[in-house]
């Protein structure tokens, strides 16, 4: 078993981009592992944090003005450059639900799987999961306003739900992760260090197998939709990235890259909870399309960030 862990943490890139592709191709194992969705992500959270220096994260938290530039890029900003690369695209067509799911997908927070694919490619996981934690704090107070008053689309995100969500995918996870520590030992989480994080490639996997349920269904039913709104998305995802690296770049390139990386990975799983089953249908469709740039990420971009950045010791 732990051979088998080792070996999905080295193929990890890999395995992730090749577990989407068997959701979408397999319909009825995506279907079978719809169920499994958020068990998988608490999980993930609860692998990730045994993982975790939790001295590098308070020292991230006692940077205020690294944190406060963080969470306004994320949150504020990046919409709002979303709204404008789409009011300046109207005349090309890029309006309407299409649009509106681009912006929407801007306000979103960081994906919950962010720290474990810093991790993958050699990136800062401890920046990945403040920078996922606060920014799924404060999306209730940022992502309606700035949707409603955009683009007019009125989200259902509460506080009370969230917070919600929250306890459950950190909350258990950090008590559990807590106590897996103390009877464990550190020398032994050490030692298991590389196994832990390919169980965590496989529960990101897992999930990537159940999240494409229904989308074969709709690329043959729309193929010039799904494709190009598959396009947007990975306009969206790698344009955040790269937009992100260049204005944090003053702080040096590994935490340039990994705010980038952070940034480009919003979670819109989120988003397909909470949306009413009577939303948009092409809203919807644009966050499940939102997984495919997604879990290619570490796969399409581990060569750049290994020659940008010398990988470090776990």
């Amino acid at each position: 078993m732990r051979r088998f862990f080792e070996l999905c943490a080295r193929r990890g890139a890999l395995l992730l981009a090749v577990s989407i592709f068997v959701g979408l191709f397999a319909p009825p194992l995506a279907r079978a592992m719809r169920f499994i969705v958020t068990p998988t992500v608490v999980g993930l959270m609860t692998l990730v944090l045994l993982r975790v220096d939790f001295a590098a994260v308070f020292a991230y938290l006692r940077r205020p003005g690294l944190v406060a530039w963080l969470l306004g890029w994320l949150m504020v900003a990046s919409p709002l450059i979303a709204f404008g690369f789409v009011w300046l695209a109207a005349e090309a067509g890029l309006e309407g639900p299409l649009g509106a799911a681009f912006v929407v997908a801007a306000t979103g927070c960081a994906a919950t799987s962010a720290p474990a694919f810093a991790r993958l490619v050699g990136l800062d996981a401890q920046l990945s999961l403040v920078g996922s934690v606060l920014s799924t704090l404060v999306v209730p107070f940022t992502a309606p306003p700035l949707a409603l008053g955009l683009l007019g689309v009125a989200l259902p995100l509460t506080i009370g739900g969230l917070s919600a969500r929250l306890a459950l995918v950190v909350g258990l996870p950090l008590l559990a992760s807590l106590a897996i520590r103390r009877v464990a030992g550190q020398e032994r989480l050490q030692r298991w260090g590389v196994a832990i994080d390919g169980a965590a490639v496989a529960l990101v996997g897992l999930y990537g197998i159940g999240v494409m349920d229904g989308i074969l269904a709709a690329m043959l039913a729309r193929p010039g939709f799904v494709l190009g709104a598959t396009a947007l998305a990975f306009l969206v995802n790698y344009g955040l990235n790269l937009l992100t690296a260049v204005a944090f770049w003053p702080f040096g390139k590994r935490i340039a890259l990994s705010t980038g990386l952070l940034s480009g990975n919003r979670n819109m799983a989120l988003y397909l909870a909470v949306m009413p089953s009577d939303s948009d249908p092409a809203l919807l469709m644009f966050f499940a399309l939102c997984q495919f740039p997604l879990f290619l990420s570490p796969f399409l971009l581990r060569p750049v960030y290994l020659r940008l950045v010398p990988p470090q010791k776990a």
